[in-house]
């Protein structure tokens, strides 16, 4: 990445402002020594600004950047001597969001150790045998967990929130030195049709992940940011990265709830939310506060962002919804701004700087522009692999995303849906996103989604799942006439069917699995 591009941003950003110069140094020397991993942002912002409130919980604990900082090298230490954790081991964090979950995986970071990020909606089953598969050696978890863990192998360490302010209040005096091996965050699929994969995230090795990222998104130095997206997952651990590079004031709760989550806005007048779209959809559900919160950025990734929720979110909240497309493998590969969403509701913008973006055939060649094709990305953040040894299909440097999609003749992404999300019906590609999109729209409609099932005549066969707005009614031939006038005969759902929630996993995407089982 281009040098003046990276000051210009980082100027822009507030990042570049002068400050005292015994702090200046100290923040570089924490770079230079402990690197770009978490253990790293958080030192350079504790050396920074220590006294700048860092985490703030919805049980009302206020932490500084320097509380946070000791806290995690006592417990990193305790971890060493008490629970024998050395370089190279894996350490599982079970933490729905809080500071508890940051100074786990930092403490483990410190030590060389890899921190695996499990998600919280794992059922016991899942969980023994994420514990297998990724080898741990210790498991922090939340209390709410207990019972979850009950069939682990006794050789893992169990640390339960009790556990961790014990380890922290008990730790011994010491220094701690960077490393031989840079700890790895691996963070879990989100395992919507299958297991789920662990994939090893990389170091950043420097400022350009971090730009690439604000110079579309316009966060700046010491904002106040919500995120309510799950720290387990990759957006959410994005976000967290992203705020202790800007020494942000972190707000945090451990459930989403949306009157809360309006309320804390407010409250803290927050100028960032990160999210998951289905959370920026129930804040619509739910009256706005007066006043509004003075947000800048709502910043929205993890699923598919539904056709209409963005220009209607805008509506109510400002011109503030930023959409990024990306995964766990390729970290971000497109962003949309809010003039992209206002002209085009559903697409995935545009790739920021330093990013390569194709659309390709099955040869590996481009695709004219509207022709729908695999999506491969190239970036600094490319994963290193799945934790299994598995890989994906790579093409001259770009990474396969497993999905498929367009271009315009703007520039603009759109992604039509997962490769092996697609429904063949009677010789026909079906998308289920588009389908998807067009039912959003309905009025009555809060969320809708689209599978294929089995059907003896045409392979496949169309069936949308709705839930409706509360008193709201629909009859399934309307449905069926409304898409029939909008999108081709095949596209037309032939089993309509309400259901009052769709099943979704803690980062909400849609579990297509369990809506298959009411065909058994």
């Amino acid at each position: 990445m281009d040098l003046p591009f990276v000051v210009a941003t980082l100027t822009r950003r507030g990042l570049l402002t002068p400050g005292r110069p015994i702090r200046v140094a100290s923040q570089l020397q924490a770079l230079r020594k402990w690197g770009w991993s978490l253990a790293g942002e958080l030192r350079q912002a504790a050396a920074r600004d220590p006294g700048r409130v860092a985490v703030i919980d919805e049980q009302g604990a206020e932490l500084t950047y320097q509380e946070l900082l000791d806290r995690a090298e006592r417990l990193a230490r305790s971890m060493r001597t008490g629970l024998g954790v050395q370089t190279g081991d894996r350490v599982g964090v079970l933490c729905r969001n809080h500071h508890g979950l940051i100074a786990a995986v930092v403490a483990a970071t410190v030590l060389g150790a890899d921190a695996v990020l499990v998600n919280t909606g794992l059922s016991a089953a899942q969980l023994a045998t994420v514990t297998e598969e990724q080898q741990l050696r210790v498991l922090v978890h939340d209390d709410e967990f207990a019972d979850r863990i009950l069939g682990l192998p006794a050789e893992v360490h169990r640390v339960d929130e009790r556990g961790i302010e014990e380890l922290i209040a008990g730790a011994r005096p010491g220094d701690l030195q960077p490393p031989e091996r840079d700890g790895r965050t691996i963070v879990l699929t989100s395992g919507t049709t299958g297991a789920p994969k662990g994939a090893r995230r990389p170091t950043p090795n420097g400022f350009g992940p971090l730009v690439s990222i604000i110079d579309r998104i316009p966060l700046h130095t010491r904002d106040t940011v919500l995120i309510a997206a799950p720290l387990f997952h990759t957006w959410g651990y994005a976000a967290l990265q992203v705020a202790f590079a800007l020494r942000a004031t972190i707000v945090l709760h451990r459930r989403f709830e949306p009157a809360a989550t309006l309320a804390a806005l407010v409250t803290h007048q927050c100028q960032a939310l990160f999210a998951v779209p289905v959370m920026v959809q129930r804040l619509l559900d739910v009256p706005p506060p007066e006043p509004r919160p003075p947000l800048k950025v709502v910043a929205v990734s993890g699923s598919a962002l539904p056709g209409g929720l963005a220009p209607r979110f805008m509506d109510v909240y400002g011109d503030v919804v930023y959409n990024l497309y990306g995964s766990t493998e390729v970290s971000w590969a497109s962003i949309a701004g809010p003039a992209d969403l206002r002209e085009a509701p559903t697409t995935a913008g545009r790739p920021p700087h330093g990013t390569r973006l194709e659309v390709l055939d099955d040869d590996g060649q481009p695709v004219p522009n509207g022709r729908v094709g695999r999506i491969f990305v190239g970036n600094e953040m490319l994963f290193e692999g799945y934790t299994s040894g598995a890989r994906r299909e790579t093409h001259d440097g770009l990474l396969d995303t497993g999905d498929l999609g367009r271009i315009n003749a703007d520039g603009l992404l759109f992604v039509d849906g997962r490769a092996d999300d697609m429904i063949i019906s009677g010789g026909e590609n079906v998308f289920p996103s588009e389908v998807e999109d067009l039912l959003s729209r309905l009025p009555q409609v809060r969320e809708a989604a689209v599978i294929g099932v089995p059907d003896p005549e045409y392979g496949q066969r169309l069936a949308a799942f709705l839930g409706l707005h509360s008193g709201e009614v629909l009859d399934p031939e309307a449905v069926r006439e409304y898409v029939r006038h909008y999108l081709a005969r095949f596209s037309v759902p032939r089993d309509v069917i309400f259901v009052k929630y769709l099943p979704r996993n803690a980062t909400g995407k849609v579990l297509s699995r369990e809506l298959r089982r009411y065909y058994g």
